[in-house]
């Protein structure tokens, strides 16, 4: 995986796109964290639970489901799970390896109650052998390419086997961790109470931000200020509309002023070019800057925003 992207959901100045839902928590329990990389570019994690109770929310994640999402699911069916019953919370990280920050992989973990005497009784049966990584017992998931291995009843960690093996490494202490990333951890305190939430470091808010400002990006200004893009956190739910919240955390007044008004600029574009419903979007969207931060606030209504999925606008920010 090459550098240059961010993980799971595109943004833009309408909404960052995602699926969640509300009335819960999606905070990583200490195994879950436990066994994340250092170096994160990008972290989100979801309220997988009630997903499937609002029409939006499923429609929605219909459209922006990503691939390592799919594969998860047609897995764990594969491998004796439900994950619409045993599945609570997703994880999904996109971590540097190496020396480059070009190497990007990305890890999965799952949270739940999973039947684990169950399902290795079944594997047993199927005569699926798992591979040992010290102690640690990674299975095959079918023919998905991907891996997965128990860390407990209620947590699993799934990806390429790679990925799987690095994030064991940090689990046994091996390797360093999220633990040990102030700024991650910084901005997760501001975020991980909400159903959905992400956080990026300093490399992936500078992608994010780019693919946010399109031709804008482009400009000499970004080009000035981009470096000053520290960290970024966002949070959506869908328990009153969709609200859509982010945060980009500057450092400094001006960055954050210079940023504030070229994303006023791409939005200008967009509203005259765009459709009466994109230009109705775009008006309910707020952007300020305060104290050396970016924020951008969206709302709608459920009806609105079932609209906008199907705008070309839209189209064009999930393909």
């Amino acid at each position: 995986m090459k550098a240059g992207k961010t993980l799971l959901f595109k943004v833009a100045p309408v909404a960052l796109i995602a699926a969640s839902m509300p009335g819960f928590a999606a905070q990583l329990s200490s195994d879950a964290r436990t066994a994340i990389p250092h170096d994160v570019q990008q972290m989100v994690v979801i309220d997988y639970r009630i997903m499937q109770n609002s029409p939006t929310a499923m429609q929605l994640r219909g459209q922006v489901m990503p691939p390592e999402l799919k594969q998860l699911e047609d897995a764990l069916r594969k491998f004796g799970l439900d994950e619409n019953a045993d599945v609570e919370q997703l994880a999904f990280v996109l971590y540097r390896t190496g020396k480059s920050s070009d190497n990007l992989e990305t890890v999965g973990i799952a949270q739940g109650q999973f039947p684990v005497d169950d399902v290795l009784a079944n594997l047993k049966k199927q005569r699926i052998k798992p591979t040992l990584w010290r102690t640690n017992k990674i299975y095959p998931m079918g023919k998905t390419g991907m891996s997965v291995v128990f860390v407990d009843e209620s947590t699993l960690v799934f990806g390429s086997s790679g990925s799987v093996k690095t994030a064991m490494d940090v689990r046994d202490g091996l390797a360093p961790g999220l633990l040990s990333n102030g700024q991650v951890m910084d901005s997760m305190r501001s975020v991980d109470n909400e159903p959905l939430w992400s956080v990026l470091d300093e490399k992936g808010t500078q992608t994010m931000m780019k693919q946010v400002l399109g031709e804008a990006g482009s400009v000499a200004d970004f080009d000035t200020v981009k470096k000053r893009m520290v960290a970024s956190y966002y949070t959506m739910d869908f328990q009153h509309g969709v609200k859509f919240d982010m945060s980009v955390v500057t450092g400094d007044n001006f960055a954050a002023a210079t940023v504030s008004s070229l994303l006023n600029a791409a939005i200008l574009y967009k509203k005259m070019s765009g459709t009466d419903i994109e230009k109705q979007a775009l008006a309910d969207t707020s952007i300020s800057s305060d104290a050396g931060r970016l924020d951008v606030h969206f709302a709608s209504s459920d009806d609105q925003f079932n609209t906008i999925l199907k705008s070309p606008m839209f189209q064009s920010m999930v393909r």
